[in-house]
């Protein structure tokens, strides 16, 4: 993973160029289905942030490319949290759509476990269902229908640069549902040995010292210093965060978690930002997307 942003832009490229094959397949092997073997999302976002917009057409546009079915719905901020589960019972009950993502955060007011749960299991391709997430967070049980995308993505691209999890220490910062927790299952199942830091803990550093693996999802500019890290550590920066920049055309760019600059002589290999996790993310949206068409049109 020491290779520069360009060799990690092309793996998340690998990632889709692998994903359109097998939608090519699909298309082929079921042309007679009701949607001719054609994978749908479907993507539903409720309000104006600016942010989750520029996720959304992300996703939507990598969808297309790869040949899948995209479907956009967007309701305004003051919806009602009724409105939102009836759109998804509709989607639920479509041939059509595979997948549903209902962009996050939701506005005040929602609660996004109620809205989550609503999901279909096998929609839900961001894997946030109570089911697949207690299934990914049980040994010896069924596999979840989905892995959450950016842990997944995290475990993809340790795969693919061929670092091995086992009997490695790794520390995760940030215990979210949606990166910090799954990502410390996920290097569980892998035999690592597992230390997850949060807000409430006390001598951050001397943990992330000991580690093999560094995990950063905390959302702080710089937060991880480098003289916390042991010479040949993996980093896998997730945070993504704007800092004031007056060379930049628009006023800011973008940065990790992690002191970028001090890190890289220290890491054996470290994920840059932009760049590095965000685009594998998209990537493993499309992968679960698809699975989730293999086993509708395999069931039909």
């Amino acid at each position: 993973m020491a290779a520069p942003p360009a060799a990690f832009a092309a793996t998340a490229a690998t990632v889709r160029e692998e994903v359109a094959v097998r939608v090519a397949a699909l298309k082929s092997r079921y042309a007679d289905n009701v949607c001719g073997g054609t994978p749908g999302l479907a993507v539903v976002i409720v309000g104006e942030r600016k942010d989750s917009q520029t996720y959304v057409r992300s996703k939507r546009a990598a969808c297309e490319a790869a040949g899948i079915a995209s479907f956009g719905y967007e309701l305004p901020a003051d919806s009602s949290q009724e409105s939102l589960i009836d759109l998804i019972r509709t989607l639920n009950d479509r041939t059509d759509v595979h997948g549903i993502l209902v962009q996050l955060p939701l506005p005040a007011g929602m609660n996004d476990e109620v809205v989550l749960d609503a999901i279909a299991l096998d929609k839900d391709v961001d894997g946030f269902h109570a089911l697949n997430f207690g299934r990914l967070a049980m040994a010896g049980r069924s596999p979840p229908r989905a892995v959450p995308c950016t842990p997944k993505g995290v475990i993809e691209l340790l795969d693919r640069y061929g670092v091995d999890p086992a009997g490695k220490r790794a520390v995760i910062l940030g215990r979210s549902n949606i990166v910090g927790l799954p990502v410390a299952l996920l290097l569980m199942h892998r035999n690592a040995t597992v230390t997850v830091c949060h807000s409430k803990t006390v001598n951050v550093g001397d943990l992330v010292r000991e580690a093999d693996i560094v995990v950063s999802a905390v959302g702080r500019p710089g937060y991880v210093k480098a003289e916390w890290l042991k010479p040949g550590v993996v980093v896998v920066d997730v945070g993504i965060n704007a800092v004031d920049d007056a060379t930049k055309k628009r006023g800011y760019r973008l940065v990790g978690d992690v002191e970028w600059e001090g890190a890289l002589s220290v890491a054996s290999a470290i994920t840059p930002v932009p760049g590095g996790v965000g685009p594998m993310t998209i990537a493993m949206l499309l992968v679960n997307t698809v699975d989730a068409a293999e086993r509708s049109f395999q069931h039909q």
